[in-house]
């Protein structure tokens, strides 16, 4: 069936399902962090091996992004969909009930690979069933808030399970959620048809196009280890390029191609995805780093840490849900995404003064609230405008684009700024400074620099995205009116 025969009521079940799917695959980013320790001493880690409970999963995730996006345009993102979450959910079982180092790094993997799927299709499908902008603004808001939101939801979690049961149970967790969600799939999540399913896979294309994100993204999340200029990091860098470039020399000419490179030309896609690279380094800048400040620095425990970030999280929902979604609708996407990217990059910049005898009132709790406000009005834009000249036949992988340049910015940004971070630490430690001041001063140089990508993304989105017609925001702006925040039945 098409979008248009859906009524309403389908249209906002399936997003429920369709955002309780993607929360598990966010959450399940930063769940794990909090609980390295123990699985450190459980399982017998080193420090160097155990780095890899979290590179297989990001490997395999960033890699799998864009196939797994075209795969659902080619096969059916219904069915995709459901396999990923299926997939996700075995290898939750598997990781929860691991015993040695290398069953919870496959498994780890394999969950990644299945994140990726269920990431993907989950924004596409959103896509492809909101076809009017009214309703897309609202359910872009919905999840815009999950994908902001969730990862701080991760670090709650992490350590109230960890605190309180024991590090299995980050995993065991996800099986009665990705159960919930494939059963309620089955019985309510729509197939929707996109036009795109009597096409060809492009083999060559996606064995290419995965092989160099695999690379890549394994290059970068070993970066500060093996260091940035190490011969084993600019070779990989080196051959992902060297295979992007034939990737992209084949889809020129291939008459099936696996990315038909005249994607490229809608400009709102390319530009938002310049604008989410950006975004996504200076958010896992501000959620990482500022969670070390409040462990390491204010000596929060992994429990405070979460509550710490509820109030942003709040915040965001509230704003992710009804005033981005109106602002969108009156003003298109120039002007809230640039400003919401401002308050972040004030946010960063009042992280940036906090003292080693910082309180939470006066030096975490205003930058908690600048960044509620300024995620829960930036997301809402820069996903639309990704999306709103995408031909449906090619929403997934539009999709797959999107999320893929997400997941490389934050993990590149991150990796950079903690390299800046632990560089000026060192310089601090050697110039006589304590321990708490040495971090400190690190964590305030890598929170500029976050800020300075937050105005990038700020700027670049000003000034090259394009807005809807004058009397296309004038029709959304009197639905928007007529119409409640979010009806379900």
């Amino acid at each position: 069936m098409t979008a248009d025969q859906l009524t309403a009521r389908a249209r906002w079940l399936a997003l429920v399902i369709l955002c309780v799917g993607d929360l598990m695959i966010v959450v399940d980013t930063t769940v794990v962090n909090v609980a390295l320790p123990s699985i450190r001493s459980d399982l017998g880690f080193s420090q160097t091996s155990l780095a890899w409970v979290v590179n297989a999963y990001m490997i395999t995730f960033g890699g799998f992004l864009l196939l797994a996006g075209r795969l659902g345009d080619l096969f059916g993102q219904r069915r995709l969909f459901l396999t990923g979450t299926v997939a996700f959910t075995a290898a939750s079982l598997a990781c929860g009930v691991s015993s040695s180092q290398e069953m919870l790094i496959i498994a780890r993997a394999v969950q990644g690979l299945g994140g990726a799927i269920v990431g993907a299709l989950a924004f596409s499908l959103i896509v492809v069933l909101f076809t009017e902008q009214g309703e897309r603004a609202k359910a872009m808001g919905v999840f815009g808030f999950v994908m902001s939101g969730g990862g701080s939801v991760g670090v709650l979690a992490g350590g109230v399970l960890t605190d309180l049961l024991t590090w299995h149970w980050i995993f065991l967790v996800n099986l009665p959620i990705g159960a919930a969600v494939t059963i309620a799939g089955l019985k309510f999540l729509p197939a929707v048809q996109t036009g795109a399913g009597k096409q060809r896979l492009d083999v060559p294309g996606a064995v290419a196009i995965t092989g160099s994100m695999v690379l890549a993204t394994y290059a970068v999340v070993n970066g500060n280890t093996e260091g940035w200029t190490s011969a084993q990091t600019l070779g990989l860098l080196g051959a992902a390029v060297a295979i992007l470039a034939g990737f992209v020399a084949w889809e020129a000419r291939v008459k099936a191609p696996l990315v038909p490179l005249r994607i490229f030309r809608h400009r709102n896609l390319s530009v938002a995805n310049v604008v989410g690279v950006l975004w996504a380094a200076a958010m896992f800048a501000l959620f990482f780093l500022s969670a070390l400040y409040l462990q390491l620095v204010l000596g929060y425990s992994p429990l405070e840490v979460g509550l710490a970030f509820l109030p942003g999280n709040l915040i965001m929902m509230a704003f992710s849900l009804g005033l981005s979604a109106k602002l969108v609708m009156r003003f298109g996407f120039r002007g809230p995404l640039a400003f919401g990217l401002s308050v972040a990059a004030v946010a960063l910049l009042w992280l940036a003064r906090a003292p080693v005898d910082g309180s939470f009132l006066v030096d975490v709790l205003p930058a908690m609230v600048l960044i509620g406000i300024g995620g829960g009005l930036a997301f809402n834009p820069v996903l639309m405008a990704a999306m709103s000249d995408v031909e449906p036949e090619n929403s997934g992988l539009a999709s797959g684009i999107t999320n893929t340049s997400f997941m490389m910015g934050g993990a590149l940004g991150l990796a950079v700024l903690a390299s800046v971070a632990a560089a000026r630490t060192t310089d601090l430690t050697a110039a006589g400074h304590s321990a708490l001041e040495a971090l400190t001063g690190g964590y305030h140089v890598a929170f500029v620099i976050g800020a300075a990508f937050a105005i990038a993304a700020a700027i670049v989105g000003a000034l090259f995205l394009r807005n809807p017609s004058p009397e296309q925001v004038a029709a959304q702006a009197e639905q928007a009116e007529a119409e409640p925040a979010l009806e379900i039945a």
